[in-house]
């Protein structure tokens, strides 16, 4: 593994900016009717919101301010995901879809989970 110069190197960024890429592209497809328009707004901006975290925290730096955006960020993925939820009871995306996104909401939450527990033990040490 490479070192980590800028938020952009680290795994967890990228597939929590992949999957804001991908949000956009399920939203593209709803129809524009009013309850569609509200879950669209806040769907993107919880899943913008991840990886947006991401980088806020890599750039501050320091243990408690990096650990709190990282768990910012974690939160951000678990409301994406009740987004998603809505979504699929909804009929706005269809299981397939929503399957692939729950995988990734879920291995990012673990990779999150991982780097606050280590941010944690520093602390700790």
């Amino acid at each position: 593994m490479g070192e980590i110069r800028s938020f952009e190197d680290l795994i967890v960024w990228q597939k929590a900016h992949q999957f804001f890429l991908d949000v956009v592209r399920d939203v593209d497809t709803f129809s524009p009717n009013a309850t569609a328009r509200v879950i669209v707004n806040q769907v993107l901006r919880s899943a913008s919101s991840i990886s947006v975290n991401i980088a806020e925290g890599f750039g501050r730096r320091t243990g408690k301010e990096y650990t709190h955006y990282l768990i910012v960020a974690r939160g951000s993925t678990t409301e994406t995901l009740d987004w998603y939820l809505k979504c699929r009871d909804l009929r706005l995306i269809d299981s397939a879809v929503f399957a692939t996104r729950r995988a990734t909401l879920e291995e990012i939450l673990k990779m999150l989970n991982r780097m606050i527990s280590q941010q944690l033990n520093k602390r700790s040490d």
